[in-house]
């Protein structure tokens, strides 16, 4: 007679529970524009959440080409008409296009201010294309599944985060602001709904 019960390896071809740990190592991809973090001209990283629930005209920004002072006073223009309380302009300076942004982003920042009077925000200078991409403006460019070939691009990103259209450098401006304009309009009046 046995005094200890027969001990027999499970066979039942269920595995250990694999450990939470492992499955939270993966990082979460972002899902929308306003999910990214990004440096500001300062070099302080910014969340893109405080734009959510508002329309961005995202652009990648130099200083030295031959589209920069129409591009800075009409994108300030359209960023003081609509104000900040449903739209700004996003500044992204890229020096990857000759010699057409070569500052520090802080140096690109007190151009723009004190040569256009610009207000809207403006971010770190980054890479735009390539495998050295900013994150948050590869999102743009697979949104659209285009990779900008010039400066000043503009990619309008909706209040949940989605870019819904681009325009290329020399596409006027009044379609843009058509586009902007009625995109403020909606977010004015579903607020207006939800009072």
């Amino acid at each position: 007679t046995r005094l200890f019960p027969l001990i027999r390896p499970r066979t039942s071809g269920r595995r250990a529970p694999v450990q939470a740990t492992t499955q939270l190592v993966k990082p979460r991809k972002p899902k929308d524009f306003y999910s990214f973090e990004v440096k500001d001209a300062k070099g302080r990283t910014v969340s893109l959440e405080k734009y959510r629930g508002k329309a961005s005209l995202v652009v990648n920004v130099a200083s030295y080409c031959q589209q920069t002072e129409a591009n800075y006073k009409s994108l300030q223009e359209l960023h003081r008409e609509l104000g900040t309380s449903h739209f700004n302009v996003l500044a992204f300076p890229c020096g990857q296009f000759g010699d057409t942004e070569t500052g520090t982003s802080r140096d690109i920042e007190a151009f723009a201010k004190s040569a256009y009077g610009v207000t809207f925000p403006f971010f770190s200078k980054i890479k735009i294309m390539g495998s050295e991409a900013d994150p948050a403006f590869k999102f743009l460019t697979d949104s659209v599944k285009k990779i900008p070939k010039w400066n000043f691009w503009k990619f309008l990103v909706n209040p949940e985060g989605k870019v819904v259209r681009f325009w290329r450098t020399d596409e006027p401006m009044e379609s843009i602001r058509e586009e902007v304009t009625a995109m403020v309009r909606e977010i004015i009046l579903k607020k207006r709904v939800e009072l």
